[in-house]
C-alpha cells in the first residue's frame, strides 16, 4: 500500500486518536468517525478491528506503508526484547521521526521533505535517507539554508512535540543527540503494541 497522502484530519476521526506525527491539525468538535455512517453509535468491534485499529496508528504517525511496518515486525521478532516494545524502538529511530521529535519539523511528513532536499545532516554529512536509522550517539543538526525555511523556525519556535528525554538538544547549534535508546512507550499516543503482535502473528 502506498504512503498515504489523503485528508489528515480524516484519519484522526477513523482512529479516534490524535496521531502528532501526521498532523498538528485536530479534530475539533467532529469526533464522529468519517463517511455516511459515522454519526451512528459505535458498535462493538471485532478482536481482528481492534489490531487492526492499533496497526493503522502506526502506519498513519510513522509514514510506513504495509511492507515496511511488516519487515519491522519481522525485525523486532529476532530481538530479546518483547516484539511491541522494540518495534515502537525501530521507529523511533528513523531519522525522520527524530527530526520531528527534535523539534526541527512541525509533522513526520515535513520532516520527510526537509531530509529529502538535503537539508538534515547525520554527524556532519548530508542524509537524504528518511528511513536511516540512528545509533546512540549519532547528531542530527540542519544545514544552513534550513535554519532559514520558515516551517523550521515556526517549529522550533513551537515544537508540536515536548521533546523526549533521550533526546539531548543542543539550542545553540541547532543539533539533537540520540542519547540512548527510547524505552517503553516512546511513541507520542496511546497505543496497544500487543494487538499488533496479535495482527501479525499470523502474517509474518
Amino acid at each position: 500500500m502506498a504512503r498515504y497522502i489523503g485528508p489528515r484530519v480524516r484519519i484522526l476521526r477513523a482512529l479516534g486518536t490524535p496521531l502528532p506525527g501526521l498532523t498538528r491539525k485536530e479534530v475539533g468538535n467532529r469526533t464522529e468517525r468519517p463517511g455516511q455512517h459515522g454519526a451512528k453509535p459505535n458498535t462493538r468491534k471485532s478482536g481482528f478491528g481492534l489490531q487492526l485499529i492499533e496497526k493503522q496508528k502506526l502506519r498513519y504517525h510513522y509514514g510506513v506503508n504495509e511492507t515496511q511496518l511488516r519487515n519491522l515486525v519481522k525485525e523486532a521478532k529476532g530481538g530479546k526484547q518483547p516484539t511491541g516494545e522494540k518495534l515502537v524502538e525501530l521507529l523511533e529511530r528513523r531519522i525522520d521521526n527524530m527530526v520531528f521529535r527534535a523539534g526541527f519539523a512541525p509533522s513526520i511528513p515535513c520532516a520527510r521533505q526537509l531530509i529529502r532536499h538535503g537539508h538534515i545532516q547525520l554527524n556532519g554529512r548530508r542524509v537524504t535517507i528518511p528511513s536511516q536509522r540512528l545509533r546512540v550517539g549519532d547528531t542530527l543538526s540542519l544545514g544552513p539554508k534550513a535554519q532559514k525555511v520558515p516551517a523550521v523556525v515556526e517549529s522550533l519556535q513551537q515544537p508540536a512535540l515536548e521533546r523526549p528525554e533521550w533526546i539531548a538538544f543542543d539550542e545553540t547549534a541547532k543539533a539533537a543527540r540520540l542519547s540512548h535508546l527510547p524505552g517503553v512507550d516512546a511513541q507520542p499516543f496511546p497505543l496497544d503494541t500487543q494487538k499488533i503482535v496479535e495482527y501479525y502473528a499470523q502474517r509474518v
